[in-house]
C-alpha cells in the first residue's frame, strides 16, 4: 500500500501533523517523511474535533497522501472520523487498539483501509499478537507516552518499556506483518536522544519511528536505512548463496540468507 514517498509498510519515517493546523499539512508532506499522519486525536481540543476532520478530508479530497489517526473506538468522533479516512481509502491509525474483535469490526467497515493499531496500553501490549493478526492490520506501532503514563514510568525509559517493544516486535513477525513503528522522541530538539532511541529501537527490531517534529524525520530516514557495512555483507551472503558457504567467518544458511535479502529489500536494491 503506497501513501507517500515509500509504501506502509517500509515507511521509515511517519510524521504527526494536527488536524487542527491545515497550514501545516503541505509543510508536513514537504518534510521529507515518508509519510504524514493527520492527527484527529491527541493532538486536537474536543471543540476543534469537527473542524479538524473537515480539514482532513479536505485534504485528502484533493488526491493528498495521508494516514489519518482517527479518535478511539467508543468516542463520539471515532465513527464520522472513520468514514472520511474510509471516503479516501486512507491507511488508519487506531488508537487504544486493545480488543481484536473490535479492531476486526472497524476493518470490516473499512474494509479497503490498511490499519495501523497503536498499541499504547497494558492490554493493548498482552494481546499484540492478536491484534496483529486482525486481517487489515499491515502494521503496528508503539505509543510509548501513553504507556509509560499508565505504568508509572518514563516514557524515554528503554529498559522499562523494553518488554512492551520486544513484544510488539515478536507478536508482529508472528502474524507476517511488516516489523513495527517505534513511538516518539519528545525531547524534539535532543539529537542526541534521538540517536539513543533509534539506535535502541533499531536493535530490539523496529524499522520505522512516530515523529512529532520535521527537524526529527531526516535522522529517522538514515537511522533505519541500511549502514553501507550492511549492504556490503548482504551482497556477499546472496553471492555464496549457491552452495553451503562461509562468509566474514558466518556460515550462509537459509535465515542468513533471508536477512541478506531483506537489508537489500529495505534499501531498494
Amino acid at each position: 500500500m503506497s501513501t507517500g514517498t515509500r509504501p506502509l509498510e517500509s515507511a521509515r519515517s511517519l510524521l504527526f501533523v494536527p488536524g487542527s493546523r491545515p497550514d501545516r499539512f503541505a509543510k508536513a508532506a514537504a518534510s521529507g517523511a515518508d509519510l504524514v499522519i493527520i492527527d484527529l486525536e491527541d493532538a486536537v481540543a474536543p471543540q476543534d474535533k469537527e473542524e479538524a476532520r473537515e480539514n482532513a478530508a479536505a485534504w485528502l479530497a484533493r488526491g493528498n497522501a495521508a494516514v489519518v489517526r482517527i479518535n478511539a473506538p467508543g468516542t463520539p468522533w471515532h465513527d464520522a472520523d472513520l468514514s472520511v479516512a474510509a471516503a479516501a481509502l486512507a491507511p488508519v491509525m487506531v488508537p487504544k487498539a486493545e480488543d481484536a474483535a473490535v479492531l476486526s469490526d472497524l476493518a470490516r467497515r473499512a474494509a479497503d483501509c490498511p490499519l495501523i493499531p497503536l498499541i499504547e496500553t497494558a492490554t493493548g501490549v498482552e494481546r499484540a499478537a492478536e491484534i496483529c493478526a486482525v486481517p487489515g492490520t499491515v502494521r503496528a506501532a508503539f505509543g510509548n507516552v501513553d504507556l509509560a503514563g499508565q505504568l508509572g514510568v518514563a516514557p524515554d525509559d528503554h529498559i522499562a518499556l523494553g518488554y512492551a517493544r520486544s513484544r510488539l516486535v515478536s507478536a508482529s513477525a508472528a502474524a507476517g506483518i511488516a516489523a513495527p513503528i517505534d513511538g516518539v522522541t519528545t525531547a524534539i530538539r535532543d539529537a542526541d536522544a534521538l540517536a539513543a532511541d533509534l539506535a535502541h529501537a533499531r536493535r530490539l527490531g523496529f524499522t520505522a519511528k512516530l515523529c512529532v517534529h520535521p527537524g526529527q524525520v531526516e535522522q529517522v530516514g538514515v537511522a533505519f536505512a541500511p549502514t553501507e557495512e550492511e549492504r556490503r555483507w548482504a551482497r556477499a551472503i546472496l553471492d555464496a548463496q549457491q552452495s553451503l558457504a562461509v562468509v566474514d567467518g558466518q556460515m550462509v544458511d537459509r535465515p542468513v540468507i533471508e536477512r541478506a535479502r531483506r537489508i537489500l529489500a529495505t534499501d531498494g536494491d
